[in-house]
């Protein structure tokens, strides 16, 4: 099992980073590799990613949700990953998010991936994607 934290801190506020970030039918507007999210019920989603030509669907379950502070999820079956995303305020324009990913690498491909740092890469050019994202549709509004 590998873990993963990180950071970043967006020019918006709390309210506006929290309500984003559980808008999970939008994450494949930053989301590397997610191409479709919908949701099942209120608390599962149906997830189709693609990453480095694989292709692959999996439930996740909503575990936890509390507003404006913390959201987590968890794989249903295969593959095995959860996430905690966490919301700080920093000032009325400004959020702290926090990731925190625990999985595991299945197969030969994923274990080289994440002993390659992949997986790191990924979840910190995401939180990049998510501040770009949410602060151009900031500035727009």
């Amino acid at each position: 099992m590998a873990q993963i934290e990180k950071s970043i801190e967006v020019d918006v506020s709390l309210r506006i980073a929290y309500t984003q970030w559980t808008r999970f039918d939008a994450f494949p507007d930053f989301l590397d590799g997610v191409e479709e999210v919908t949701y099942v019920s209120e608390i599962l989603t149906h997830w189709k990613t693609r990453t480095d030509g694989v292709e692959r669907e999996f439930d996740a379950e909503i575990t936890e949700q509390i507003p404006d502070e913390r959201v987590a999820w968890k794989t249903v079956d295969q593959p095995n990953w959860a996430a905690v995303i966490t919301f700080e305020h920093l000032d009325d324009a400004k959020t702290k998010i926090t990731l925190r990913l625990i999985y595991t690498p299945r197969g030969f491909t994923e274990k080289l991936g994440d002993r390659l740092g992949h997986v790191k890469r990924r979840a910190a050019g995401d939180l990049k994607n998510f501040k770009r994202y949410i602060e151009s549709r900031s500035a727009q509004s």
